[in-house]
């Protein structure tokens, strides 16, 4: 199956360097898809107009749901406390996945 994940951040100067700190830690988790939780098909930093993060986004192949929630909420930025919602949307059985090149390795 796979999933549109949508994480929103919290706000304020803080959660930008707490954002900053945890990114080598959440791109490995990536990587690792989670420990094997999901595969990252692609997936990138959400900015508002003034080109500030304000949250990220990921497509996942995962076995189920409980699955792609685990991967979200396992995710550095979630458990460190950037990460204030997730939303987690199933996309079409007819989603081409083979368009896009995996983020994560192995």
């Amino acid at each position: 199956m796979f999933f549109l994940m949508i994480c929103k951040h919290n706000d304020g100067p803080a959660v930008a360097a707490l954002r900053d700190e945890l990114r080598p830690q959440h791109r490995d988790w990536v990587a690792s898809g989670g420990n094997g939780l999901a595969v990252v098909l692609t997936g990138s930093a959400l900015w508002n107009d003034a080109g500030q993060g304000f949250g990220n986004f990921g497509i996942l192949q995962a076995e189920s749901e409980a699955n792609a929630r685990a991967f979200a909420e396992g995710d550095p930025f979630a458990k460190g406390g950037v990460v204030r919602d997730i939303a987690l949307t199933r996309l079409a059985d007819t989603f081409r996945a083979e368009r896009i090149t995996p983020l994560t390795v192995g």
